[in-house]
């Protein structure tokens, strides 16, 4: 009834602004200056966009989207198609990519034949130059796949690939970002509660079995093998892996699917808990670990979902098991990866460690 109220008093300013049914998305934008502020000055604009969206739905109201990216750029749609096909990348890795790309043909163009290695390299350099290690690394890696393609495709010579700068990074330099076990179990800890029964479920599996966030919002019923205890993941390049289902987190996901779990038909498991009900995204099981974290009073300062699954692996690895078996857990490719927890340990780190080649102390 609070949002009813609320959106009662965002229709009174509206129908007074002269926006009619036809013209509400209009009024919506409008209502953003009038109704800002404090938290409780912005609700009425907060219940109109959930009606909008609700009359969008019902094709009540037409909305007109911008064109995306490919519709844009059909270099753009068939590098995005070969690298589905052909490697088996997943969506969220080319949302990444495709505002790089599209800067890159904004900068240079469409014809591969301008892409020289003086141009390639400045236009990188150029875009990098704000971002962070982290950042310009994932600029350089867009690019290069892209000239990848277009050298399978034979538009570039081969070779041209290596005109893409690289930019330093020393994988074990730092330490993984991780919480402790106290930490762990106060986040859960204020999980409780019926209205809470989804996030609890979204925690274990993030905190338990090292899920990332997109794993946790593409989990579907048909992924779940009750009678066997374990569940399987789609991961990366498309490989079809299991791990086990430990009881808490079944208990957990159980208890979320019958008793505060909405009755609408999708066979994703995990959904929005207010209108409108849909499957969550990515970035919705990010925010649920942030506002977990701020609930339970926990300074961290890496507060996405990832830092749960550092959390898993250094855990494993505190209960004595192995670097290889965490890296089993953790489905990644290289040992390597995985060396990187050895640090949270000294014990551990004799399992990596190389002999020294310099001259003995006298």
């Amino acid at each position: 009834m609070e949002v009813v109220r609320l959106l009662a008093l965002w229709g009174d300013w509206v129908r007074a602004a002269g926006f009619g049914v036809e013209t509400l998305a209009e009024g919506l934008n409008a209502s953003a200056s009038v109704f800002k502020g404090s938290k409780t000055a912005r609700a009425p604009q907060g219940a109109a966009a959930l009606f909008v969206t609700y009359l969008r739905e019902c094709n009540i109201l037409l909305q007109e989207q911008a064109p995306s990216l490919e519709e844009t750029w059909p270099a753009l749609a068939a590098f995005s198609r070969w690298m589905r096909e052909q490697r088996g990348i997943k969506e969220s890795t080319l949302n990444l990519y495709q505002p790089v790309l599209a800067d890159l043909l904004i900068s240079i163009g469409s014809d591969p034949a301008a892409y020289t290695a003086e141009a390639i390299r400045n236009f990188v350099l150029v875009r990098a130059r704000p971002h962070g290690r982290s950042r310009s690394r994932c600029i350089a890696v867009a690019t290069r796949m892209y000239l990848k393609y277009l050298i399978a495709m034979g538009h570039c010579p081969a070779g041209r690939e290596h005109a893409v700068p690289s930019f330093a990074s020393w994988q074990l330099a730092t330490t993984p970002c991780f919480l402790g076990q106290s930490d762990i179990d106060r986040l859960l800890a204020n999980c409780e509660g019926e209205c809470r029964l989804r996030d609890r479920a979204v925690m274990l599996l993030l905190a338990r079995l090292g899920l990332r966030a997109s794993e946790v919002a593409n989990l579907t019923f048909a992924d779940i093998d009750w009678k066997n205890g374990r569940i399987t993941l789609l991961g990366k390049v498309r490989r079809e892996e299991w791990l086990p289902l430990p009881q808490d987190v079944g208990d957990a996901i159980l208890a979320y699917i019958e008793r505060a779990r909405p009755h609408i038909a999708t066979t994703r498991v995990f959904l929005t808990d207010i209108a409108p009900i849909r499957p969550l995204s990515r970035i919705a099981i990010k925010c649920i670990v942030r506002r977990g974290l701020d609930r339970a009073g926990i300074a961290s300062i890496h507060r996405g979902a990832h830092v749960l699954r550092h959390s898993a692996a250094t855990a494993m690895l505190r209960s004595g098991a192995s670097l290889a078996g965490v890296g089993a857990v953790l489905r990644h490719r290289s040992p390597s990866t995985t060396a990187l927890y050895a640090k949270v340990d000294i014990g551990l780190l004799s399992e990596i460690a190389q002999p020294w080649g310099g001259r003995l102390p006298c």
